[in-house]
C-alpha cells in the first residue's frame, strides 16, 4: 500500500467503510411479503395470458423456453431470416429476437414473456425465500472492491439489478420497506 501510495485510502477511507458495510449486512432490509405475493399472482396470471397469446400468434402450442422449439416456429413455420447460429441451430436470443420484431409480432411478444418471466422466477419468486427465518430480513452482501469503477455492489441477492424502468419493476423495488416507522430507506448514487 505504501509503495502504490494506498496508506491513507485505506485508513481513511476503506477500513472504515467495512465496519458500516458489515452493519448494513447485519441489519438487512425488509420486504413487503405480501406485495410480493400480490406481484406473484398478478405476473404468473399475465404470464399465463402471455403464453395463450404466443401460442394464437405462433397458430401451435410449443415450449416457450426451448430454444429449438422456438426456433422451429420462427424459422422454420414462419420463415423468419437466420440472424445467428449457436452450435445446436439458429439463434433465438436477446439480439435475433429484437432485430426480428420488426418482421413479425411473435419475437416482440417473446422478449416481453421472458422479460416478466424472468422479474418473476429472479426476483418476484426468489427474495421471499432468501428472507432469514431468524431475522425476518434479507441480508446481502457488500463489495467493497468488486467494481472497477469503485462503487460498491451487492449480492446474494444483487439488490442493484432490479429493473426501474418497467412497472414490474418499480413494484418490485416497492416491496423494499423500511423496518419501522421511524425509519426510512435512502438510494443514493
Amino acid at each position: 500500500l505504501k509503495e502504490r501510495g494506498l496508506s491513507d485510502l485505506y485508513q481513511n477511507i476503506e477500513y472504515p467503510l467495512s465496519g458500516v458495510l458489515f452493519e448494513m449486512e447485519k441489519e438487512g432490509v425488509t420486504l413487503d411479503l405480501v406485495l410480493l405475493e400480490q406481484l406473484s399472482r398478478q405476473s404468473g396470471k399475465k404470464i399465463s395470458a402471455m403464453t395463450a397469446s404466443l401460442y394464437a400468434t405462433a397458430g401451435e402450442e410449443f415450449n416457450c423456453n426451448s430454444p429449438r422449439q422456438l426456433g422451429a416456429v420462427l424459422f422454420e413455420k414462419l420463415k423468419l431470416p437466420v440472424i445467428k447460429k449457436t452450435k445446436t441451430g439458429p439463434s433465438t436470443d436477446e439480439e435475433v429476437l429484437t432485430r426480428l420484431a420488426s418482421l413479425h409480432q411473435l419475437p416482440a411478444l417473446v422478449l416481453e414473456y421472458r422479460q416478466l418471466a424472468k422479474l418473476k422466477s429472479t426476483y418476484i419468486d426468489a427474495l421471499p425465500r432468501m428472507v432469514s427465518p431468524l431475522t425476518g430480513r434479507i441480508h446481502c452482501s457488500f463489495n467493497q472492491s468488486g467494481a472497477e469503477t469503485g462503487r460498491l455492489s451487492s449480492s446474494h441477492p444483487n439488490l442493484q439489478n432490479i429493473p426501474v424502468r418497467t412497472e414490474e419493476g418499480r413494484m418490485i423495488r416497492r416491496a423494499f420497506v423500511a423496518s419501522c416507522k421511524d425509519r426510512v430507506l435512502v438510494s443514493a448514487d
